[in-house]
């Protein structure tokens, strides 16, 4: 596989989508491992010309924000998650309600006292209500969750969580810029299933060598991902895949049993220093974790 050079900034206007170059930075969820500030490294790698965008690992959606698709669909495991971006598509309202009522906790019994209560009801009963609060709230988006009991572990961050009337805002903007996306709880070959010739899937999964730890990641296997970008491939649809690269500042090149042939182009793309690795070194410094992606593209 040739490691292509960087496609031309004109590409940056793409057919079946309303991309403005990279503008739009606005968070929903603060979220590890989000693509959004690389956004248009990896957009500008996007075919010209695509029917439906798909993402099989929703996560925040940072590339769907950004990109804004005119028609998609997005797809995770992660009920709660899921019934946060239902709830942007079909009740925005409902949504701020949701951030609103927790985000008053605070004025009552303090930010710590507050995400406790809440993260306390979460591991009670997953949902999306408790599930936007505490993402926004907790260190650094690291939603994370014990391998013994599968309840979410991540303490409260040591940032103000943004006030409900700027999160009403950034609803309104997402719901805007998500409103041609149907939005599904299904594992990622479901979604990718769906997709057909001419159609653009875009996979974001949990880092092979390192996110162990987080949601879903532990159910996850690589080896069923390469077959179904394959099964896309095959039917003639465009896939972009988002990969472990290097860490370390480079020093370490991530050795993953990628298929050969699958993929007929490789870029990488510079990430900065990881969040994950962050809050697990517990604020020492990240000097020597720089963390560069593999972007690997069918066509």
């Amino acid at each position: 596989m040739n490691i292509a050079a960087p496609a031309s900034p004109d590409l940056f206007t793409r057919a079946g989508a309303s991309y403005d170059g990279g503008t739009f930075k606005t968070q929903l969820l603060k979220w590890v491992g989000s693509k959004q500030r690389q956004a248009p490294a990896i957009i500008k790698h996007f075919p010209t010309n695509f029917g439906t965008y798909l993402e099989p690992f929703l996560g925040s959606g940072g590339i769907l924000g950004a990109l804004s698709p005119r028609r998609a669909i997005a797809g995770d495991t992660f009920a709660p998650l899921v019934q946060i971006w239902q709830a942007l598509a079909t009740e925005p309202t409902t949504l701020k309600k949701w951030y609103a009522e927790r985000h008053a906790l605070i004025s009552a019994h303090g930010k710590e006292q507050a995400y406790a209560s809440v993260l306390e009801r979460y591991n009670r009963s997953p949902n999306g209500a408790d599930l936007l609060f505490l993402c926004r709230a907790c260190y650094g988006g690291v939603v994370r969750f014990r391998k013994a009991d599968g309840c979410m572990s991540t303490p409260c961050g040591p940032h103000t969580p943004i006030a409900p009337e700027s999160f009403s805002k950034r609803v309104d903007a997402w719901a805007e810029r998500t409103r041609g996306t149907r939005f599904i709880h299904a594992d990622f070959r479901e979604t990718m299933n769906r997709a057909r010739r001419g159609d653009l899937v875009y996979c974001d999964p949990p880092y092979a060598d390192s996110q162990a730890i987080l949601y879903g990641a532990q159910d996850f296997s690589l080896g069923d991902l390469f077959e179904a970008v394959a099964a896309c491939k095959k039917r003639g649809v465009f896939v972009a895949l988002s990969i472990d690269g290097s860490k370390y500042s480079g020093a370490k090149l991530c050795n993953l049993p990628v298929p050969d042939g699958l993929f007929e182009r490789e870029y990488f793309i510079e990430i900065g220093r990881s969040m994950l690795k962050r809050f697990q070194m517990d604020g020492r410094t990240l000097e020597a974790h720089g963390v560069a992606d593999r972007l690997l593209l069918t066509y």
